[in-house]
Order: C-alpha cells, then sequence, then structure tokens
C-alpha cells in the first residue's frame, strides 16, 4: 500500500487524487520552457495545443480550452513583474529563493485572480490542483496559503501598495503598474520625447494582446482572397494586409498553407513598401535584403521586385534562417536568389544593388506585445553589443548600393541608440548620403512625426514599433 494512503488514513481524510486540468498544465509547460529553455511562447504554444487536442480529442480540448491556455500563457508573462511584486508582500522570502516552478503556479494562480474574470475560489482552487499534480501536496500548501493573501484585494488595490508614487518616482510607478522594466520604461519614454500619456498609452498597448495579421503577397494572393475568411478585416496602412479580429489559426488558411500569403505585422510590411518605393536616380533592377531571415520582409519584397521586373537577392548569415527565407520565397513570381552569407563581409562586389534593405538585429523592444518574455530578458547592456553588428550591417549596405540607390535602415525597436544614434554615427563617415523623407511613402498614416526617419509605435498606428531610415548614396 503507498505511502500517502496511510498518511490519509491518519489524518481520517480519504485520499483524493488530484485533478488533472490540461489547460492549466498546458499553460505551465508552456512557462516551465520559456523560463527553463529561453524559449519564446509564441513558437512553444502552438505545438502543445496541437499536442494537447491530439491527446484531449476535440470534444474534451476545444477551442475555448485553447483560448483560455493561451489567455494564461501570454497574460501572465505580459504583467510578471506586476505579479512579482505582489507576491513579494504574500510571500515570506525574497522570491528569488522560491523555486521556479513553484513561482509559475504562483504566477498562473495570479493572473487568474487579477488580470482575469475566472471567480476568486475557482481560480484558486484550479491553481491549487495543478500544483499537487505538478508540484505535489507538500508544495500546493504553500500555492494555497500564497494565493488566499493574494486574492484578499483587486488588481487596483493591490497597485496602490505595491507601486510607489508617481510624484516619487515616475519611472519606478509606470513600471510596476504596467510591468516593463524599468530601463524600458524610460528608454521608450526617451524615445516618445512627450509626457506621462503618451508612455501609459504606449506601455498599455504593450499589454495588449495584438490581432493577427496577414500579407497577401502580390502576384500570389490578394487582400480581396484573404478578406474571405472569417473575422477577417482590412488592414489600416497597408493595401496587402488583412487582419485577423478573432483570432484564429492562419496555418487553417490555405493561401498561408500554400505561402502566397503569410503572417507579417503591418509595420514590416510598411518598411518592405516604403523601401520599394523610395525615389532613385537611375535603373531599377537588382534588389538586396542584407538580413533576410526569417523571410517575410523578403517574399514581401521579392512580389514587389517582380513587378518591376527585378531581381531580389536575399542574404542571412545563419543557414538554417536562410533555408526559411528560401521557403518564405518559393513560388515567388519573379527572380530571386537566396545565400548564406555575413551581411558585414559581403559576398557580392560593392555598388552591385539599386535598393538594399538591412532589418538589423536588435533588442526586439519593439515588438513587447507579440513576445512578451522579451521585456524579462533583455538587459540595458545588450544594446552594447548589438551596436557594433548594426553599425556595420548599415556600413555595408550604403558600400552595396550603387550611387542613386536607396538604402532602408529598419529596425524593431524604438530605442534610440538602436535607431538615430546608428544612423548619425554612420552617415558621420559617408558624407556621401542624405536622408530622404520616408513619410510619404507611408500615404496615409498619421503621427510620424518631423522625419525624415520614421518611428511606428503600437498604440499610434496598431503596429509593432518599427523604425526606418532612408538613405540616398549621392556619391
Amino acid at each position: 500500500m503507498s505511502e500517502q494512503p496511510r498518511r490519509a488514513r491518519t489524518s481520517g481524510k480519504p485520499y483524493r487524487r488530484p485533478k488533472k486540468d490540461p489547460v492549466r498544465i498546458l499553460a505551465f509547460e508552456a512557462l516551465r520552457a520559456v523560463d527553463e529553455r529561453d524559449a519564446y511562447a509564441n513558437l512553444v504554444l502552438p505545438p502543445l495545443l496541437r499536442k494537447a487536442r491530439e491527446k484531449e480529442g476535440p470534444e474534451t480540448f476545444d477551442a475555448r480550452d485553447a483560448a483560455l491556455a493561451t489567455e494564461l500563457v501570454y497574460g501572465t508573462l505580459r504583467r510578471q513583474g506586476t505579479y512579482d511584486a505582489v507576491l513579494s508582500h504574500c510571500v515570506d522570502r525574497p522570491l528569488g529563493e522560491v523555486d521556479p516552478p513553484v513561482l509559475d503556479v504562483l504566477s498562473l494562480g495570479a493572473h487568474q485572480l487579477l488580470g482575469t474574470r475566472i471567480p476568486t475560489h475557482a481560480a484558486v482552487s484550479a491553481t491549487v490542483e495543478l500544483a499537487r499534480v505538478v508540484l505535489g501536496d507538500g508544495r500546493a500548501k504553500f500555492v494555497n496559503a500564497v494565493l488566499r493573501k493574494v486574492a484578499q484585494d483587486d488588481l487596483d488595490g493591490w497597485l496602490e501598495r505595491v507601486a510607489p508614487p508617481y510624484e516619487d518616482d515616475p519611472e519606478d510607478h509606470l513600471a510596476v503598474v504596467h510591468s516593463h522594466p524599468r530601463w524600458v520604461v524610460s528608454a521608450l519614454w526617451d524615445s516618445l520625447g512627450g509626457g506621462r500619456d503618451g508612455v501609459e498609452e504606449l506601455l498599455r498597448a504593450d499589454n495588449e494582446r495584438p490581432e493577427v495579421t496577414l500579407v497577401a503577397r502580390p502576384g500570389r494572393a490578394t487582400a480581396e482572397e484573404l478578406l474571405r475568411e472569417d473575422a477577417a478585416v482590412q488592414g489600416r496602412w497597408s493595401p496587402y494586409a488583412v487582419r485577423l479580429t478573432e483570432g484564429g489559426e492562419p496555418g487553417a488558411i490555405a493561401a498561408v498553407r500554400d505561402g502566397r500569403a503569410g503572417v507579417q505585422d503591418e509595420g514590416s510590411q510598411l518598411v518592405a513598401i516604403a523601401l520599394a518605393n523610395a525615389p532613385l536616380d537611375g535603373p531599377d533592377r537588382r534588389w538586396l535584403d542584407g538580413c533576410a531571415g526569417p523571410g517575410g520582409k523578403a517574399a514581401l519584397l521579392g512580389a514587389l521586385a517582380a513587378e518591376r521586373g527585378a531581381l531580389l537577392v536575399a542574404s542571412e548569415k545563419q543557414t538554417h534562417r536562410a533555408g526559411l527565407v528560401a521557403r518564405a520565397l518559393d513560388g515567388n513570381p519573379g527572380p530571386y536568389q537566396v545565400i548564406a552569407a555575413d551581411g558585414t563581409r559581403p559576398a557580392w562586389r560593392p555598388g552591385s544593388f539599386d535598393r538594399v534593405l538591412v532589418d538589423v538585429p536588435c533588442t526586439g523592444l519593439g515588438a513587447l506585445r507579440r513576445r512578451p518574455e522579451a521585456r524579462w530578458r533583455r538587459r540595458p547592456e545588450d544594446l552594447e553589443g548589438f551596436a557594433p553588428l548594426q553599425r556595420g550591417l548599415l556600413r555595408t549596405a550604403l558600400e552595396s548600393v550603387r550611387v542613386g540607390g536607396v538604402v532602408g535602415y529598419a529596425t524593431c525597436s524604438p530605442h534610440l541608440a538602436e535607431t538615430r544614434a546608428v544612423v548619425a554615427d554612420v552617415l558621420k563617415q559617408h558624407p556621401d548620403t542624405d536622408l530622404v523623407d520616408a513619410r510619404p511613402l507611408l500615404p496615409g498614416v498619421p503621427d510620424l512625426g518631423e522625419g525624415p526617419d520614421v518611428q511606428l509605435w503600437p498604440h499610434l498606428h496598431g503596429t509593432d514599433a518599427m523604425y526606418l531610415a532612408l538613405i540616398r548614396r549621392t556619391g
């Protein structure tokens, strides 16, 4: 006879096996993968959802279960900073001394209590059951005690207790209330150059679940075709964009499965469109995507190049990512070439191209809506690590374009150290260049600032915070 039933009989209570809740177990497994393997939730979650549907069956694990699991994972990651501040008041030791799996369960419970409409009793009992399954009975008692303390107040009440007053420490107040690291709050504030209202709107937008945006690749699919899908509406700014207002699985759409369309944020689409439409002097026959992986922009650029009869060369340093680029470009209506090459050590002669795009590696602070865990992984010192590469890629791009041609420098970050600082530093060494006003190349898009470069924002444009500077080589 097992040890647990003997203990249960001694206490007078029959032993009850914990109930296995597939939704919460899945959410816990996703959080553990993010924590242990530095995985990204948007990559981990889809296979876990497929596995759960196959194991439990579509009647037991349906679309509502998938939606709840997704909300639990993304909501917990987005509000991690806030929940950590609350849990610190409810745990009798520093959070760093709590085992990470236990902290993940506590965070899931805190999100259900403070960030969803799940009733308090159900949120506590379901999380304690999860703890019994994945942690054991002993630690489940600890989880129960902590969550009962969390349940004593709502989110607004907790924020009044754990966030410093705005007047005393504006950045720390916003960091706790809106669940961003303090240094990120400071950087975004500097980039916006505005007051409290603007930065709070941005921080709120970072915590909202973004819609899925599709791109119809010209010559292969049309927006009209994608608009026939359920809950599909036209994009705000890009003529090729279609938004799925109720989420859904893009892989279930025929055009996406066939590669004729793809998932691509509208800000990313605008960067490619602006470069393609930038005025230049002379021929327009050879285009380069110098940082092409994983292939979204390359596929759109390739289709736009095909309309002009131009060749696209898509270069990507990492071989496996070059394979993703080749897959994205497969079926392109015009000529293209995919190569595995280091963009700072080009495999082509100087002045070979008419248009060049470099969407450089960066901190990814512009896509925190889609990758909420990135805000907790990045550190200010990461900027120093990216800086030489960003400058090197832009220098090579300027050397790769012919006189009269145009370079687009893009990055999915609004941090000034990754945007204007890079462009200013490199252009000091290249006086034979002019900045092109990018704003007219984004027709209808409001709030683009004083130019000539463009910074997009989630709270103003509904896009990732993409940055674009267009540079013409003059000599």
